[in-house]
């Protein structure tokens, strides 16, 4: 399935888990805790958690939200896959109609359910440490079976909850050992408001640097995770999707650059996925200059915020994402990374590779874009034929 001589990987390829994932797998002491999928149509993402519904009013079901003519053109796209219930066999022939030879796989209605901070909201229960940690537990359970269909081609991404840091580190290493998956990820909304860069979090980033897996931001729809990029003056999915993703995503940026964690773990890897790549040359450039001028706020900084950035950072670059070219003048081509987003709304399948090779930049960079950078944010081979090592078990991608 290589393109133009090589292969392509997706670094952030989506599953559409089943609404009941979490009543068949959280463990019977946390049932009353387990999220519920909800269904009203075939790509619902949405989730029933305790007291709410994820993600909220204003960014729901988008799929319904479009153009009549715009739902059946997609719905007739995915219909294979709703008829065998989005099960692995219907992935596996996604990556086949789009030219894909390895995919990341990464959660849909999950990336919504550890949306709530571990305190009181409005007099309600959030969702307490050891609840979310089995949350975490469960999904990663169902994605380690969902992945055997063919451990060749599909590679997980573990769900940790950063609620209670001990367990979020005991889970990614289980992650990482026992599963075999290549990295973990989170929400950019933070949890009680405690930012990434507060040393409360350090146990976290020293296991996934000691485990050489990356840690993996993803955004998502509007939750209770509220910080400053939640746009709450937006009720429409047009604005609030805009904006919401990359500046989440821009958040993180700050956090771990400026913020000082790639200082004190230096060989910690970090993607930040599904927010576009193109507003990275003006964010980095005014948080130098806010570097120099304020430099005495940030007394253990070694390097300027954007060598951080350069050293430590992989973006997905959307497949239609025409700025890609002042990125790439900017910062080069070696931290960008490709998605596919399936099954997305916003998604170009069946032809985000074929968008992404018409895209104004080197066919080098294309090259780094569709595999050379994705193996070394998932610490891969730069061959067809990656091995990864499961504890005492090797497991082989031919």
């Amino acid at each position: 399935m290589a393109k133009n001589g090589h292969p392509v990987a997706d670094c952030d390829m989506h599953i559409f888990e089943p609404p009941d994932l979490w009543q068949r797998y959280m463990e019977p002491a946390f049932q009353y805790a387990a999220p519920i999928g909800l269904a009203e149509s075939p790509r619902d993402l949405r989730i029933r958690m305790k007291w709410q519904i994820l993600p909220h009013s204003g960014a729901t079901r988008f799929v319904d939200r479009q153009p009549a003519a715009w739902h059946k053109e997609r719905e007739d796209l995915y219909a294979s896959a709703i008829n065998r219930k989005w099960d692995p066999q219907s992935q596996l022939d996604a990556m086949d109609r789009e030219g894909l030879d390895f995919a990341v796989l990464f959660p849909t209605r999950g990336l919504f359910a550890l949306s709530l901070d571990s305190q009181q909201v409005v007099g309600r229960d959030g969702l307490k440490p050891n609840e979310a940690a089995a949350i975490a537990r469960a999904y990663n359970n169902w994605m380690a079976g969902f992945v055997k269909a063919d451990p060749k081609r599909l590679i997980g991404a573990g769900m940790i909850a950063p609620h209670d840091v001990p367990s979020a580190v005991a889970e990614a290493r289980r992650c990482v050992q026992e599963l075999g998956f290549r990295g973990v990820f989170l929400a950019p909304g933070c949890v009680n408001r405690t930012p990434w860069h507060d040393p409360h979090y350090d146990p976290l980033w020293a296991e996934l640097q000691r485990l050489n897996v990356p840690v993996l931001f993803h955004g998502g729809g509007r939750t209770s995770l509220q910080s400053d990029f939640s746009f709450d003056v937006f009720d429409g999915l047009l604005q609030h999707h805009t904006l919401s993703q990359p500046v989440g995503l821009m958040t993180v940026a700050v956090s771990l650059t400026s913020g000082g964690v790639f200082e004190r773990f230096p060989k910690l890897r970090a993607g930040l996925l599904e927010g576009s790549c193109s507003w990275a040359q003006w964010l980095f450039h005014r948080l130098d200059e806010h570097y120099v001028w304020l430099r005495e706020s940030a007394p253990d900084l070694t390097m300027k915020p954007s060598d951080y950035f350069r050293r430590n950072c992989f973006l997905a670059v959307d497949a239609d994402e025409l700025p890609v070219k002042q990125y790439v003048d900017w910062f080069g081509d070696e931290n960008l990374v490709f998605s596919t987003d399936y099954p997305h709304g916003d998604s170009k399948y069946p032809h985000a590779i074929e968008s992404l090779l018409k895209l104004p930049i080197p066919e080098s960079s294309k090259r780094n874009i569709l595999w050379n950078n994705w193996c070394r944010l998932y610490d891969m081979p730069l061959t067809k034929s990656p091995t990864i090592t499961t504890g005492a078990r090797d497991t082989r991608y031919s």
